[in-house]
């Protein structure tokens, strides 16, 4: 029997209770032992509905609490690194959802932190785990559609809500922090290299100030990627990878559902309509629990994470970029 670590939530947020405190539960080496919010009702109501055995009134004494060995933090996005800090200098790992801050120099200073504390910490790039991504990167590399020249990715969903977080760009809101980071981060784990320069070009929403549209190319030594990210569309998303001798088109590359098989289809181009495409499904999994068990795996064998610090600082400098780049209007180095 696998001994597990042993979590603590950091709030009551609803991407923690609604999809990953029940994956990391179904883990082999997770055990989620304490939930915290700023109010006490809301994680009793939390703890009692989830089956976690202990509830605390602040985040303060999640931390203090010393049988937890790391915490998972899906605060709002301008709260990521100061309580991620604050939680590895009380001893703890930490898991902090994406983006792992509101910019480069916010994700420095958690390196900084790790550096200092000796705690592991990884931004919850939990796509960067599930098998497609795996596969299709594999794929790339074996040469199976040839040289990997072009990616283009969309992701896109509708909420309006000015109490929601995600339209609030004070705690970081906007659909490219929010969502644009997937095909960012994700161009930059297949084509195994780092942008040279960036161009974006963003429609804020002129009541509540978010970008509520970014479109964004990204210059990669060997090829190009570009994306386009919504706050405010029809709900939507895909991936494809073009190479020189064929393409690989991820049916759903981001949110890949927990209970049901996943496909990527391979083309050879011999078709346009895509019939004679080879389609390879994965099995059922959910993505929220390989991430946890691999975090902490990592923490008890003594090694890096899926997702290093480093790699998060510079999926922020590309961010960054691309912020600058719709400002100025041109292309910005990274």
């Amino acid at each position: 029997m696998n001994r597990k670590v042993r979590w603590g939530i950091l709030s009551t947020a609803a991407i923690g209770c609604e999809k990953v405190i029940p994956a990391m539960q179904r883990g082999d080496w997770s055990e989620i032992s304490a939930i915290a919010s700023r109010d006490r009702n809301r994680a009793n109501e939390a703890a009692q509905r989830l089956g976690i055995a202990r509830a605390y009134g602040s985040y303060e004494e999640l931390l203090a609490a010393p049988d937890i060995e790391a915490i998972y933090n899906p605060l709002p996005n301008h709260l990521h690194v100061p309580w991620t800090i604050r939680a590895a200098e009380a001893g703890k790992h930490v898991l902090c959802e994406k983006p792992i801050g509101l910019n480069a120099d916010e994700a420095r200073q958690l390196l900084a932190t790790q550096d200092r504390t000796g705690m592991k910490i990884q931004e919850a790039f939990m796509v960067r785990t599930h098998p497609q991504w795996l596969e299709t990167r594999e794929l790339i590399r074996s040469g199976r559609i040839g040289d990997l020249r072009a990616i283009n990715g969309f992701f896109s969903y509708f909420n309006r809500d000015p109490e929601n977080i995600r339209n609030q760009p004070a705690l970081g809101g906007g659909a490219l922090l929010d969502i644009g980071c997937y095909p960012v981060n994700l161009s930059r784990f297949v084509f195994g290299m780092e942008p040279r320069r960036v161009l974006a070009l963003i429609d804020r929403d002129p009541e509540l100030g978010t970008d509520r549209l970014t479109s964004a190319v990204l210059d990669f030594p060997n090829g190009q990627a570009s994306f386009t990210c919504s706050t405010q569309l029809v709900g939507y998303q895909r991936m494809q990878l073009c190479g020189t001798r064929g393409r690989i088109e991820v049916e759903i590359p981001f949110n890949a559902p927990p209970d049901k098989a996943t496909r990527i289809f391979i083309h050879d181009g011999s078709d346009l309509a895509g019939k004679n495409a080879e389609v390879r499904e994965f099995p059922i999994c959910d993505q929220y629990t390989i991430q946890g068990d691999l975090f902490s795996r990592a923490i008890l064998e003594n090694h890096e994470p899926v997702v290093s610090l480093t790699d998060s600082v510079r999926n922020m400098r590309v961010i960054d970029a691309l912020f600058r780049s719709a400002a100025a209007g041109a292309w910005e180095t990274i």
